[in-house]
């Protein structure tokens, strides 16, 4: 048996990364949000930045939609359970919208998930140095894939003038032009080496958004990207199942409660919102602490998760926190596990090298030392396999700086693609490496991970 539920709901895509898709969604969401619209903000792809701003935006967390981590099926559910409470759900596509698995597929794409979820799409696209030519492109996107879902078009850092006189021409191609946005300060987020500057660091984020949400209302047609989500099929689910049964098996007894301290400041801040959520469902109770700014590790602890940031920005700050650290290589030592991903493994190592091109020593629980590339190392998609050859884990690598060391207990193997590499720290004791896991598509291994010993 199944059930249907009316789910309005919308994805912004783009061409490629730049043409300004979280510009345009957190204008988008702003707005609907002072019409008093409750919002659900979702994002494709494996990103933790994009979903900060939506976050600031709404006040309320967002959610990742990536069918590379998950099955169809368990991206409709998630999505289902994230967008049930919400009049709307927002989706922000990756990259390209077609642009998937190894740059050649298709899969894992934002074209993939508008396909899952069955949501219309509206094409964001950068004008600033075409006009004529961006019908062409349009076109392009559009009979690329038959069933290419797009429906309408917005374009960015684009008069009002120049997008009235380019109407006729995208509207000809059976699509709607829902507006354009001018090039100006408050349409513009800054960046760095791995995307956007983190909300915090935007400078007079929140009047900026205002202003650009004003200047939407009156060159954006929200009437009609509003009637054309409402529009949108109903959407089903086997009637009685749970959709967090589709992500996590059951731990069969019942659940205790313990704790593990998070890691949560300037320098580490990357975390699925999803990965928290299953552990808190397995009884886990989340700690936050600043490894920048606290004395020590919080009280009554059985687990530390370092996540991925910027430590690499604040090494002095870090390396001069030498209590902190301390406490980590003692809490390692008397056996309390540690999770660590990208930037909180390189928090482990023996010494990193900083923003300022010196090195400062880190917690050595790594007899390693990291350093700065010129260029993304080992970037994309990854499946985890153990020794045996067994799959343990699915994640995705995203970093610039390396390690003299970055382990060897696991192999990566990028999908449709002959490379693989050795990778990560797999002890009794601690989970490390760069790779970004995200659980719900092997619960089992992390799970079983901070179960053993217990």
């Amino acid at each position: 048996m199944k059930r249907a539920k009316k789910i309005p709901r919308i994805l912004f895509a783009a061409p490629g990364s730049g043409n300004g898709k979280t510009v345009v969604t957190c204008g988008v969401l702003e707005l609907l949000r002072q019409r008093g619209i409750s919002c659900r903000s979702f994002k494709c792809g494996p990103d933790y930045i994009d979903p900060m701003f939506h976050r600031y935006v709404l006040g309320i967390p967002g959610c990742n939609l990536d069918s590379f981590f998950l099955n169809p099926e368990q991206v409709r559910e998630l999505f289902w359970e994230k967008a049930g409470n919400g009049n709307l759900a927002v989706i922000e596509g990756a990259m390209g919208y077609y642009d998937g698995i190894a740059g050649i597929s298709s899969q894992a794409s934002a074209y993939e998930i508008a396909k899952i979820t069955d949501t219309p799409v509206i094409l964001v696209v950068d004008g600033r140095k075409s006009s004529l030519s961006l019908a062409a492109l349009v076109k392009g996107f559009l009979e690329y894939e038959k069933d290419s879902r797009i429906c309408g078009v917005i374009l960015n850092r684009v008069s009002s003038a120049a997008a009235c006189r380019l109407r006729p021409s995208l509207e000809k191609l059976g699509v709607s032009l829902y507006g354009s946005v001018s090039q100006c300060p408050e349409a513009e987020f800054e960046s760095r080496h791995l995307g956007l500057t983190l909300p915090g660091e935007q400078e007079r984020l929140r009047e900026r958004i205002e202003a650009l949400a004003g200047r939407m209302s009156s060159c954006v047609d929200i009437d009609g990207l509003l009637e054309l989500a409402d529009g949108t099929s109903l959407m089903e689910r086997d009637r009685g199942k749970k959709p967090s049964e589709t992500l996590v098996k059951p731990a069969g007894t019942a659940k205790r409660v313990r704790r593990i301290a998070i890691a949560r400041d300037e320098a580490f801040c990357f975390y699925y919102e999803e990965n928290l959520e299953l552990l808190k469902k397995e009884g886990w109770e989340l700690i936050p602490f600043s490894p920048l700014h606290d004395e020590g590790l919080p009280c009554g602890i059985s687990a530390i998760l370092l996540g991925g940031g910027y430590p690499e920005k604040y090494a002095r700050e870090l390396s001069e926190n030498c209590g902190m650290m301390e406490q980590i290589r003692r809490a390692s030592v008397q056996g309390i596990k540690i999770l660590a991903e990208c930037g909180g493994f390189l928090y482990l190592h023996r010494s990193l090298e900083g923003m300022d091109g010196k090195n400062y020593p880190m917690a050595g629980l790594i007899q390693a030392d990291g350093y700065r590339t010129e260029s993304l190392s080992r970037f994309g998609y990854v499946v985890l396999y153990d020794q045996e050859g067994r799959m343990v884990a699915r994640g995705h690598e995203f970093h610039y700086w390396d390690s003299t060391m970055p382990g060897d207990s696991l192999k990566a193997v990028k999908p449709l693609s002959l490379r693989k590499w050795d990778c990560m720290y797999v002890t009794d004791k601690m989970i490390a490496g760069f790779p970004h896991l995200y659980y719900g598509g092997n619960p089992e291994w992390v799970l079983e991970f901070l179960e053993s010993g217990r």
